[in-house]
C-alpha cells in the first residue's frame, strides 16, 4: 500500500515534465499580456491613425496609439447621413461624428503632457468602467467601447495599462471634443 501511494505522486511528476515544449504553459509578462489585449480588443483600429498605403489605407505605425493627429483639424460636425446611417468617421478613423457631437481617439502613448503618461492603473481602471475620463470627468463618447474593455478583470486593464505605458511616447495634443448641433 505504501508503494503505491509514492508512485502516484513521482507518476503524475513525470508525466507533467515529459509533455511536449509546445503544451507547457507559459504565464507571458503583463506587457506582453496587455498587448495580447490591445491588438485582440482593435484598439489601433481608431486609436492608430491611418495613411494611404499602396493598397489603401493602413495604420500608420509611426504614430501608434496616438490618437487623432493633431495636424488634422476637424471644427464643425458634417451632416450625419440619414437613418438608418448614424455616425461618420475622418480618413483617418481617428475622428467619429453622430448624435453625440464629435468625439477623437485620444492618445493612448505614455507622453507625459498629451498621453497616459501621467496616469495610473486605477485611473485607467476607472475611466474603462465608469466610461469617464479619470474615471469622473467627461463621457467617453461613441465608438469607444468602454463597457466592453470595461468588463475586463482588473489584472488584464493593468496589463493593458502596462503595455500602453510601454509603447515610444509621442507628443500628439488630441483636441476635446465637440458637442453637438442643438435640433432646430
Amino acid at each position: 500500500m505504501r508503494t503505491t501511494t509514492l508512485l502516484v505522486p513521482i507518476a503524475l511528476c513525470g508525466l507533467l515534465a515529459c509533455q511536449p515544449a509546445g503544451q507547457q504553459k507559459v504565464t507571458p509578462s503583463p506587457v506582453e499580456r496587455g498587448k495580447y489585449l490591445v491588438n485582440a480588443m482593435s484598439c489601433n483600429d481608431c486609436h492608430t491613425p491611418l495613411k494611404l498605403g499602396e493598397r489603401g489605407p493602413e495604420p500608420d505605425m509611426a504614430r501608434l496609439l496616438s490618437g487623432h493627429p493633431k495636424q488634422v483639424q476637424i471644427s464643425r460636425i458634417p451632416q450625419i447621413p440619414p437613418a438608418p446611417w448614424g455616425w461618420v468617421g475622418s480618413l483617418t478613423n481617428t475622428a467619429f461624428a453622430g448624435s453625440w457631437g464629435v468625439s477623437f481617439a485620444t492618445n493612448l502613448t505614455p507622453d507625459e503632457e498629451t498621453g497616459i503618461g501621467a496616469l495610473s492603473d486605477s485611473d485607467f481602471i476607472l475611466a474603462m468602467r465608469n466610461g469617464q475620463h479619470l474615471g469622473t470627468g467627461q463621457p467617453i463618447l461613441p465608438p469607444m467601447p468602454w463597457s466592453g474593455v470595461g468588463a475586463l478583470t482588473d489584472d488584464d486593464l493593468k496589463a493593458m495599462f502596462a503595455y500602453l505605458k510601454s509603447v515610444p511616447p509621442i507628443k500628439n495634443h488630441v483636441p476635446s471634443a465637440l458637442p453637438p448641433v442643438p435640433a432646430h
